[in-house]
């Protein structure tokens, strides 16, 4: 049937909207479960249009995935294009959808004839089918391929025509980026070995070995090797780090990271044969083991896992072991297309991580040596994309498979032990810096948050710490964002592809409160405040002139040209993309904005396209993922309803195009899921879900505790999205965030959904999801000690104020400074911690009445701006704020008009160079007179300075008519 189409976002506002009594659909007996969950899945979803999975036989997180790639496209990661024609071969290894080309080792390809290592053969869509585990298809040379898979290991069954030149090709030169070693050896006349050293995703030097190990069920006539053309590796050319890069197409920029076993492309290599006399008997069974440590080690797998030669019962079993995942979501109801998009979505989610480790429990590390699984796991895991997958994929799979995340947990921390870093955009076992944040925090805090605790939590925090405030290769930046409170335009990063610095910012902010709430799930109540508070930094790029987050450059000035469509200094994306992306503290943003009124607006603005036209929101993409779910925050959840609906339509289908973007590790897929079951992960680090509304009339979901947690949708169709009430254990509810609980002790939350909206269910602040705005204070390092002069950055030069100086002047913690009738408190801070506000809008809290005074100066200034009272009546009252720069710009210019000199030191601080003798003032501003019996409750620092960054340190209050 023809999908019910939603109006335009664009016209919402002006959509009528009916009352709460709008009709429901009548709910019928619930349907019954579906039983047989990996017969819905469609492999071939998300095999065009760019999406890039792949339909071959995989199991759960397997470390073998044994599927076609075909030409000419060959995508990334996937290698397969529904479009395409011919196939080239049956890689063992795939990425589903990773941006970049990926895996693709050791293709297999059955010919007839002469032995051609180029070879490809041609395939109809009719002769092929596949399900979760298994893969078929008829070749127009003849050939019949069957394919299933364990997790170390693939089994296959090739039908040849008559004939005495039925050849297996072994490509191992065609791994989808190139290699840089391949060896074939032949064991007996029944078995084969080898390896092949590939890796450089996204042109970025990583190398991982793969090895493996195929035995037959007869013997070969003929075997050999062959010098063969290697695929070309992915260019590694490096751009700027303000070049703009398009969605789903990341690039390296700035300078490459360090590389202990850099990946050295070869233009040639080894491939291999063996050819079979099949005039008699027609079908050829292999069997094929793999691992990451040795080929004695893929045939230990292989010999473990498939010990017999009956392919039906392996693949009935690959069957089982995803009807085991995929049942722990059991839907009822719904269109068969829908299911099929639903579980396909599912399936897709629970492909990545892998295995890495084999039978034994051997893997290779990070470090390049082989290590084994820690006692009490099962397995250790590889392949993080860690920028796509932190947003929902982490958090479904904690929630369906907490064994497989806890083991992935631990692996994660052991990465860590292994290089003193944790993963960040991981390719086996090797680290590409793809990508920017710092993501493992958010994962190992939405693994632990959903389900998944069985892990070492005291370490992972330990590491997430460590890499949150020293220097390290997973944060380039980070000396800017302790310093200044953001990364700015022109700033000096170094190693491993920085770029974005707004976009980074963001990611920095939403890592940070990712570790606050993992510290405050472990009782680490300081380290949750401290984390928490950082996390605020994403209002240091807030301009509130034109409500969007912008780029700053270090001296903190406005970065010149800025469009809020441009990618320049963002990540794939625009500022109408990345402004929304605040997820733990979005009603701090509507607060920024002006109210929520202002943000349903942009809002809506931003929604008005959900593919990216006019710079809008991109739901093919990762960074707008959490946006159609923030009109929950804002009063709006019809609104959330409405768009979460209109994105289903339009982007999911059973189809192989029904995926919009690249699948990046099943994170795009993850989305769907949980918009299905109507909520969404958009706190990172907790179980905080914002509802939208389910699809279907019931889906049941086993907790990791074991529990249920039953979505009854009453009246749930796809043009019912909206929700008219809801309860939770048969009690009215009324919010628009999930219960607390609900993932733990599990219950049943029951909806009536109707065609109409009802603005009036969840509507009242009280009912959006929680916020996290810490208490933040001071911005800005201004003051370091002589003998550690780079741990402050007061004018964004590497400039500071020397914190002996400040002393001899009698100048320290909590020291008061008089200035006429004024008394000033400066700041109870060390020479590394924040200790001056660079004004951006930011609210301080006092206490006071008679005239207000400012304490502080400006970095190339003069600068000024406009600052705002509010009195505790609500009363305002704007008050301007100018100050002199802060070494008088070199002497060479007189204290402004009001300004009075607090405080002189003869020398200021200079990052790695010796002291600058140049004279440095703190000064303060003319008292002004405020609002007769009216006592000051707080004061809005100016939001837009004409120049320079303006700096305070204290504010402070006189006496009326002083």
């Amino acid at each position: 049937m023809v999908p019910f189409r939603l109006p335009s976002v664009l016209a919402a506002g002006a959509l009528l909207v009916a009352a709460a009594s709008a009709p429901v659909r009548a709910a019928s007996d619930a349907p019954a479960p579906v039983t047989d969950p990996a017969s819905r899945v469609n492999p071939f979803i998300g095999t065009s249009h760019a999406a890039d999975d792949f339909p071959g036989a995989d199991t759960p997180f397997g470390m073998v995935q044994w599927s076609p790639d075909t030409t000419p496209h060959r995508p990334d990661g996937g290698g397969y294009e529904y479009g395409d024609s011919s196939i080239s071969g049956f890689s063992l290894t795939h990425i589903a959808g990773p941006g970049c080309r990926a895996a693709g080792d050791i293709p297999v390809l059955p010919t007839v004839g002469a032995v051609a290592t180029d070879a490809s053969v041609g395939f109809a869509h009719s002769g092929e089918s596949a399900a979760p585990g298994s893969y078929t298809v008829s070749l127009d040379n003849g050939v019949t391929t069957d394919l299933t898979a364990t997790t170390r290991s693939g089994m296959a069954r090739f039908a040849f025509p008559a004939t005495d030149r039925a050849n297996l090709v072994f490509k191992l030169t065609g791994s989808q980026n190139g290699v840089s070693d391949t060896r074939f050896s032949v064991v007996s006349d029944t078995e084969v070995s080898g390896q092949v050293t590939s890796g450089n995703f996204c042109g970025m030097k990583n190398s991982y070995t793969v090895y493996f190990d195929m035995v037959f069920d007869r013997p070969f006539a003929h075997s050999g090797t062959a010098t063969a053309r290697a695929t070309p590796s992915a260019p590694g050319t490096q751009v700027s780090p303000d070049t703009p890069e398009a969605p789903n197409k990341p690039v390296p920029h700035g300078t490459p990271p360090s590389t202990p076993h850099a990946f050295a492309p070869r233009a040639t290599g080894t491939d291999g044969y063996v050819t079979f006399d099949t005039t008699g008997r027609r079908t050829v069974q292999a069997k094929v083991g793999l691992s990451y440590v040795s080929a004695a080690g893929a045939a230990a797998n292989r010999t473990a896992e498939n010990p017999g030669w009956d392919f039906g019962a392996v693949r009935d079993a690959a069957h089982r072991a995803w009807n085991s995942l995929l049942g722990r979501v059991r839907i009822s109801g719904g269109t068969p297309d829908r299911q099929a998009v639903f579980y396909t979505a599912l399936y897709h989610a629970l492909l990545h991580p892998n295995v890495i480790s084999d039978v034994d429990h051997r893997y290779p590390g990070f470090d390049g040596r082989t290590h084994t699984v820690d006692p009490g796991h099962g397995a250790a895991y590889a392949n993080y994309s860690g920028w796509d997958v932190y947003r929902s994929q982490a958090q479904l799979e904690a929630l369906v498979a907490p064994d497989v995340a806890s083991d992935t947990a631990q692996s994660m921390v052991d990465d860590h032990r292994q290089t003193g870093q944790l993963p960040k955009w991981s390719e086996y076992n090797g680290e590409t810096h793809v990508m920017v944040g710092d993501p493992a925090d958010e994962i190992l805090a939405d693994y632990h948050a959903f389900g998944a605790r069985h892990f070492d939590t005291g370490a992972a925090l330990r590491a997430m710490v460590a890499d949150a405030t020293g220097a390290n290769d997973d944060r380039p930046g980070l000396d800017h964002l302790q310093q200044l409170g953001w990364l700015p335009s022109n700033g000096r990063y170094g190693c491993c592809n920085y770029y974005g610095p707004a976009a980074t910012t963001l990611e920095y902010d939403a890592a940070d409160f990712a570790v606050s709430a993992f510290a405050g799930a472990l009782g680490d109540t300081a380290g949750q405040r401290r984390f928490v508070n950082r996390a605020q930094a994403w209002q240091n790029l807030f301009h509130f002139g034109s409500g969007f987050v912008r780029p700053r450059t270090a001296s903190g000035t406005w970065t010149a040209g800025f469009s809020p469509t441009s990618g320049k200094y963002f990540v794939e994306g625009d500022s109408w993309q990345y402004t929304p992306m605040v997820p733990f503290n979005l009603h701090g943003l509507a607060t920024a904005m002006g109210g929520d009124a202002a943000m349903a607006r942009f809002l809506d603005t931003d929604l008005s396209s959900l593919t990216g036209a006019g710079g809008h929101t991109d739901l093919g993409n990762e960074p707008s993922l959490n946006i159609p779910w923030e009109y929950d925050y804002i009063g709006r959840p019809y609104r959330t309803q409405q768009v979460v609906r209109q994105i289903q339509d339009q982007i999911w289908t059973d189809s192989p195009s029904g995926l919009a973007g690249n699948d990046d590790l099943g994170e795009m897929s993850s989305w769907y899921v949980w918009s299905a079951l109507g909520m969404y992960p958009e706190t990172p680090g907790t179980a905080d879900l914002a509802l939208g509304s389910p699809l279907f009339p019931r889906a049941v979901i086993t907790l990791p505790s074991g529990h249920t947690l039953t979505i009854d949708g009453a009246g749930a169709a796809d043009d019912a999205p909206y929700v008219q009430s809801a309860t939770w254990q048969g009690t009215s509810w009324n919010k628009a965030y999930a219960p607390a609980g609900a993932l733990t002790a599990g219950g049943t939350l029951g909806y009536r959904l109707g065609t109409s909206a009802n603005p009036s269910w969840a509507s009242a602040a009280s009912a959006a999801p929680r916020s996290y705005p810490g208490a933040p204070t001071y911005t800005d390092v201004g003051t370091s000690g002589d003998t550690a002069t780079g741990t402050a950055d007061f004018d964004g030069a590497g400039h500071s104020y020397s914190a002996d100086a400040l002393a001899a002047a009698g100048v320290g913690r909590r020291s008061r400074i008089t200035v006429g009738t004024t008394s000033f408190t400066w700041p109870d801070a060390t020479p590394t911690t924040a200790d001056n506000y660079e004004a951006n809008g930011q609210t301080v809290k006092v206490s006071g009445s008679g005239t207000l005074s400012f304490l502080g100066a400006a970095n190339n200034g003069p600068s000024s701006g406009t600052a705002l009272v509010t009195y505790t009546d609500g009363t305002t009252q704007q008050v301007a704020v100018e100050f002199s720069d802060w070494t008088l710009n070199g002497g060479a210019a007189a204290p402004l008009h009001g300004n009075t000199v607090a405080v002189t030191t003869p020398y200021r601080n200079h990052s790695g160079a010796p002291a600058d003798e140049v004279k440095t003032y703190v000064f303060a501003t003319a008292p002004v007179a405020l609002a007769r019996g009216r006592t000051v409750r707080s004061v809005r620092l100016p939001s837009d300075v004409g120049s320079g960054g303006l700096h305070v340190f204290a504010l402070g209050f006189g006496a009326a008519g002083s």
